[in-house]
This record gives C-alpha cells, sequence and structure tokens, in this order.
C-alpha cells in the first residue's frame, strides 16, 4: 500500500489538473480532467503453470501487459500487449479482476491507476518469445516463481489467475 503523503501528493496533482482543465488556462503541467490511468494484465494458464515475462526496464518477471493505448478496448488492449511481450497470439477469454493499484501491496507509483486482469488463451500452438520491452519469456509454477516485478504484479495476482482458471464460475475481484 501507498504512504499517506503519496496518497496526498496524487491528489494534490489531480486537484491542480482538473482546477486547470477547468478555469481554461493553458498549461503544460496538467491538461484535462486528472482521471486514473488503466494498467491491463493478462494470465495464461496452462496446466500447473503461467506465463511470465521478464521486463527489460528493471530485470524482473511480471504477467504481459502494461497501460491501455487509446484506440482500443480493455480486451484488445491486453492481446496486443501479449502480442508485443511474449509474441502470441491470444483471445482474452474472461475479465478475473480489477485493482486500485495504491490500495494493494504494489511498489510504490506517483501515478495513479486501476489495474484489470485478464484470463487469455493462446489462438495457435507457437512458443513464447520475448518481444522489444521482454527480455525472456517462460512458463512457471506458483511453487517455483521467479523475482517478480512488485510494481507491475503481486503474488496473489498470479494465485489469483490459477484460482480463476480452475473455477469458470468464479466472480471477479474488485476494490
Amino acid at each position: 500500500m501507498e504512504t499517506q503523503w503519496l496518497t496526498f501528493a496524487k491528489r494534490l496533482q489531480a486537484l491542480a489538473s482538473t482546477g486547470l482543465h477547468f478555469s481554461g488556462l493553458v498549461s503544460d503541467f496538467a491538461k484535462g480532467y486528472a482521471t486514473p490511468k488503466v494498467d491491463v494484465r493478462g494470465a495464461i494458464v496452462e496446466g500447473d503453470a503461467i506465463l511470465l515475462v521478464r521486463e527489460r526496464s528493471d530485470g524482473l518477471w511480471t504477467l504481459p501487459g502494461g497501460f491501455a493505448d487509446v484506440g482500443y478496448s480493455a480486451a484488445q488492449n491486453i492481446e496486443k500487449e501479449i502480442w508485443e511481450e511474449a509474441g502470441l497470439c491470444v483471445s482474452a477469454h474472461r475479465l478475473y479482476g480489477v485493482r486500485h493499484k495504491a490500495r494493494q501491496p504494489y511498489a510504490p507509483d506517483a501515478r495513479d491507476f486501476y489495474k484489470m486482469f485478464f484470463l487469455c488463451e493462446r489462438m495457435d500452438a507457437s512458443s513464447p518469445q520475448a518481444g522489444n520491452e521482454t527480455s525472456e519469456v517462460g512458463f512457471f509454477r506458483l511453487d517455483d516463481l521467479p523475482a517478480l516485478s512488485t510494481g507491475r504484479v503481486i503474488e496473489s495476482d498470479i494465485q489469483a489467475a490459477f484460482a480463476f482458471a480452475s473455477d469458470a464460475h468464479r466472480p471477479a475481484f474488485f476494490d
């Protein structure tokens, strides 16, 4: 969870941005009404293993994904991210969770965003391969996870993927 000071700083920046938006003043500091960003993450669970990618930026592992791009649906965004980071053509099968990053034990971040988690299925039998933003791709068992990039994913996100993959009737979680 983020510190109280980080929460206050983010709220102050949002208020300033929103105030400038409604004031009519032009500013490079903040444009538009302040809203959270959206981060999409995709889980491909096959048997007792889940696909993870190693980020070039920090050398740690995560579910493939990233910030959603304008012009794509959430499902299209995660399908695109998995193609770019793991070289796999997938279909987003099911939304299994939505988290507010600041309310969970992720590494602190000055930006505010929601994290959307999808179960995805491969569309063909191609092998995963690293993309431009990733250095490695692999399937890992829950009891043998590598060091995680905790700004992007925490172990409970991966545990949830396994739980939802094994129970088609489980309702999505959110906070």
